[in-house]
């Protein structure tokens, strides 16, 4: 288990973020539900006050805080996906009451912001070839969704 995990900050939605986060990832679970002791700002006695869970293996923790606070691009939860299949089930699932950003960003329903990106995109940026490269960074700027024909297609010029 790592030793650093997330702490996502919810006004009153962590039970329901956790598990919304849990039914997208394979591997994922609910690992603890810790309420309240004595009635705090965040909430009364015997309400939810921290979930800890894991996202395909990653361990998180999501916070009631009572007070909405925004996320903001500075942090980002990054998803590397093996295919097309993937990038297209965790961001149609993440976009849902979300918002498409760019680039392959999505920001949920939470207003927690996601990276959805295909494996394959860290290989053709990387290219030893700077005009395969940036043919590739060009075509990734211009998507909102990450396709990866698209990306394929601009690597083979």
């Amino acid at each position: 288990m790592s030793k650093i995990a997330p702490c996502l900050w919810f006004a009153r939605e962590a039970e329901e973020a956790a598990n919304f986060y849990v039914s997208l990832f394979p591997d994922s679970r609910i690992d603890h539900v810790q309420k309240n002791i004595v009635d705090m700002p965040s909430g009364k006695s015997d309400e939810i006050l921290v979930i800890t869970f894991t996202l395909a293996g990653q361990r998180f923790m999501a916070l009631n805080g009572g007070d909405r606070i925004e996320y903001n691009h500075a942090i980002s939860l990054e998803v590397d996906c093996a295919d097309q299949a993937e990038v297209d089930r965790l961001w149609d699932g993440l976009v849902d009451g979300g918002t498409p950003v760019h680039c392959g960003w999505v920001t949920d329903r939470y207003g927690v912001y996601w990276q959805i990106v295909p494996a394959v995109l860290r290989k053709y940026i990387a290219d030893p070839d700077p005009a395969k490269a940036a043919r590739v960074m060009r075509a990734w700027m211009g998507m909102v969704k990450l396709d990866i024909a698209g990306l394929e297609a601009a690597y083979r010029g």
